[in-house]
């Protein structure tokens, strides 16, 4: 896996660490390279739901951060991203030591970009998909994050 060039991880890092619902549920990003971004989310009470699996809207959130950022991997300087849609199938409980998104850009475009988004529940033995979907984000023009 390559890595993205320096100039464009300091963007998608310095973009990520203003998210507050990241920082809120712990996440962070693990690899940024061109056009696929992961993020990694410890398993902690706070993001469970009544049976002790990874709640749903934790699982989502990751998902759809790591798509937004993969795609803005190859957006140029001066713009921003924001997602028009995302459509995510829960296919297993999702636990585990921490939780993986992966966000790949199928097809980039001038305005709107699709991405594939996995979710993986990882333990020391296993790495198990436990959701995957599918988004749509638009470039816009960059305007002043918080």
């Amino acid at each position: 896996m390559a890595e993205a060039a320096a100039e464009v991880r300091d963007r998608v890092q310095d973009s990520f660490e203003r998210q507050g619902l990241m920082e809120h549920l712990g996440a962070r990003i693990s690899y940024i390279g061109p056009g696929e971004v992961r993020i990694v989310l410890p398993s902690r009470p706070e993001v469970t739901q009544q049976h002790g699996y990874f709640h749903a809207g934790a699982t989502s959130s990751i998902a759809d951060s790591a798509g937004g950022y993969a795609a803005f991997t190859l957006f140029p300087a001066g713009t921003s991203v924001l997602t028009v849609e995302f459509k995510i199938n829960l296919l297993a409980p999702a636990e585990g030591d921490h939780l993986e998104a992966v966000g790949t850009v199928i097809k980039p475009g001038r305005t709107l970009t699709i991405c594939r988004l996995e979710v993986f529940g990882v333990t020391r033995e296993h790495r198990t998909l436990v959701a995957a979907g599918q988004q749509t984000l638009i470039q816009v023009e960059a305007r002043p994050e918080r």
